[in-house]
């Protein structure tokens, strides 16, 4: 049995992570930490949880929570895990942060664009990137996790094939992304009211996301070389869902089969990246409430470039689902243990 807590489990990444380890026999979550709700029980906030969990909500005491957990997951704003950590709790417990404390190793990288001091850069060298299908060796002997952002998990998986064999010119890299509401976090702000959002579509972060800089790391790994990128986000009136378009320009002629064969090369074996069928385009309905993570691609011949295209669901492979996920490689479990939900739909 493995003893979970969940640091910040009243977030929709909290959540979702309860609702995902609630459904398994082989988990048992001792901790449903949320410091804006203390000693409130948990089903009151999420009344999906009632009759099912009885536990009232506790503070963000990590400390005391590595005496009873065998993993950590902290859905917490940026900068709180990386206040609480050391090596005590290390040295007990593994910990799964689902915030961006520990995803970027240039801490001078991350202080400007999260405009924080980083409290605990001495971990972040140790810290492995949480993205299964890239890292999964190294995930299995962490003990400490920076599970990506829903943006860089979508858009690395949809470009990185490509980044990584040198079919693309990384210079000319452009990713345009759509997400759902629930990507802005369930705290009350204006800009999320119903009425700003529905109806309406918009960019934000422009030239500025915070995400932009993970997704350059990510796939300056893969391509070998240092990227610079445009990243720009949009906002859907829609609870979940990404959906990533990226264009850039072909290093040389290449055909539809020789891409494909690329693409099922490094996603033949996955279990949670499907690459679809010529001409099917991703859409975020056909991945909702999964772990799955739909790409695919078109080649331009015209302007001789190629349009990558990915679409998952943001709370699922994008934060709580591929948290799990990564808790399985810890303990050594199949890695769709407790995630083969089927999409939902309608």
């Amino acid at each position: 049995m493995i003893k979970a807590g969940i640091i910040g489990s009243t977030g929709y990444a909290g959540g979702e992570l309860a609702r995902l380890l609630l459904q398994r026999d082989d988990v048992e979550i001792k901790w449903y930490g949320s410091k804006s709700y203390v000693e409130q029980k948990y089903a009151s906030i999420y009344q999906n949880m009632f009759q099912i969990v009885d536990d009232r909500c506790m503070d963000d005491n990590m400390k005391e929570l590595a005496e009873k957990a065998d993993v950590i997951f902290t859905a917490t704003p940026q900068g709180l895990c990386a206040s609480l950590i050391n090596d005590e709790i290390l040295a007990k417990t593994k910990v799964i942060d689902l915030s961006a404390d520990f995803r970027i190793k240039d801490v001078a990288v991350y202080e400007e664009w999260y405009k924080i001091k980083h409290p605990s850069p001495q971990f972040i060298e140790e810290a492995v990137y949480g993205l299964p299908e890239i890292n999964r060796e190294k995930i299995k002997g962490a003990r400490l996790i920076a599970n990506p952002g829903c943006y860089p998990t979508c858009s690395t998986l949809a470009v990185y094939p490509l980044a990584k064999e040198g079919l693309i010119d990384m210079d000319t890299l452009i990713i345009d992304a759509k997400s759902g509401v629930s990507g802005a976090g369930r705290g009350a702000k204006v800009d999320n009211l119903y009425c700003e959002v529905n109806e309406s579509c918009k960019a934000y972060g422009v030239a500025s996301h915070r995400h932009t800089p993970e997704i350059e790391e990510q796939l300056s790994y893969g391509a070998g070389k240092k990227v610079v990128l445009n990243f720009t986000p949009h906002l859907i009136p829609m609870n979940r869902g990404i959906l990533i378009t990226a264009y850039a320009s072909l290093t040389g002629n290449v055909s539809y089969e020789e891409v494909k064969s690329v693409y099922d090369r490094y996603y033949g074996d996955e279990q949670f990246v499907r690459v679809l069928d010529r001409d099917v385009c991703p859409q975020t309905r056909w991945v909702e409430g999964s772990n799955f993570v739909d790409v695919n691609f078109k080649i331009d011949p015209r302007t001789k470039r190629v349009i990558m295209m990915g679409a998952m669901d943001n709370v699922v492979k994008g934060a709580a689902g591929q948290a799990v996920q990564n808790m399985n490689l810890l303990f050594g479990l199949p890695e769709n243990t407790g995630l083969r939900q089927i999409p939902l739909f309608p």
